[in-house]
């Protein structure tokens, strides 16, 4: 496990455009001192020009009460995590979702089913601000079971004799078939072959870790689906109530990917809620998701 946090460690680290860190300090801001980490990940990593994109981000609080102000706003983010935000800063978009410490790493784990953030962590990924080094070293540990997660997960559904790439490739199109995505079939396969020696230099360590914490019995990816489709519907309805903006996101959603240019209406925005679900035929229609 030390030689996958050594890697994980070292590729979290590596540097970014100053304008990300920026931003990433702009979000830890809005929830004062419960901020605890933010992790720059997707595919805006490998961008140079970031201006016109949507940044994403994932914010780690030390728990939700400390970082609302609104009670509601933690228990939703509590039942359902996590929450979703937009912000702009210095010229930049991004959204972020936020998590505390504990869930972070529980989500990054064999323990939870839903692959929606051991998927992504998995990946690459930049923590591009940390409150401390006690904060800095438990995204670390939490980034660092990801890999195992998602290659122990899919080598219980995929032949275990292929290639380390296909390997990945495979589990990322698991992935991506358990939740409403916005990204075509085969973004699994293009996000290994932006970085292939990425992926190889991960596979052995991952794999090891993955031994060391022994075998678990695996759920269905059947089930996984069924499941992740349905939160991930739960999930884009609460971010179209839980914040300012979220109605527009959805509008946005549609409009990048179907090439429309919907505008809102007064009401939409007054009743994001009812936006949301007058909004969803439009946004399955356009693949937006699947």
């Amino acid at each position: 496990m030390s030689q996958l946090r050594d890697l994980v460690r070292a590729e979290l680290t590596e540097p970014v455009d100053p304008r990300v860190r920026e931003l990433a300090a702009a979000v830890a801001a809005k929830h004062g001192p419960a901020s605890r980490a933010v992790l720059f990940y997707g595919s805006c990593l490998r961008e140079r020009q970031l201006d016109g994109l949507m940044l994403d981000f994932y914010l780690i609080v030390s728990d939700y009460r400390a970082a609302y102000d609104k009670r509601w706003m933690a228990a939703a983010n509590r039942l359902i995590p996590p929450n979703v935000f937009l912000i702009e800063h210095g010229g930049l978009r991004a959204k972020y979702a936020v998590l505390s410490e504990a869930d972070f790493h529980r989500l990054n784990g064999p323990e939870t089913r839903n692959p929606s953030v051991w998927a992504r962590f998995a990946q690459p990924a930049r923590l591009v601000w940390s409150s401390d080094l006690a904060a800095e070293g438990r995204a670390i540990a939490s980034v660092a079971r990801a890999a195992p997660t998602l290659l122990s997960a899919a080598l219980a559904e995929l032949p275990n004799e292929q290639s380390e790439l296909d390997l990945w490739r495979g589990a990322f199109a698991l992935t991506y078939g358990a939740e409403l995505r916005a990204e075509r079939k085969h973004k699994g396969g293009s996000v290994v072959d932006a970085d292939p020696d990425r992926y190889r230099r991960f596979t052995g360590p991952a794999l090891a870790a993955a031994r060391a914490e022994g075998r678990r019995r695996h759920s269905s990816w059947r089930r996984r689906k069924i499941e992740g489709k349905a939160l991930s519907v739960l999930r884009l309805a609460k971010a179209s109530a839980t914040f300012a903006g979220g109605a527009d996101y959805i509008a946005w959603k549609i409009n990048r990917h179907a090439g429309t240019d919907i505008q809102l209406r007064p009401w939409q925005r007054r009743w994001p809620l009812l936006a949301a679900l007058t909004l969803a035929p439009r946004l399955l229609r356009s693949k937006a998701i699947r």
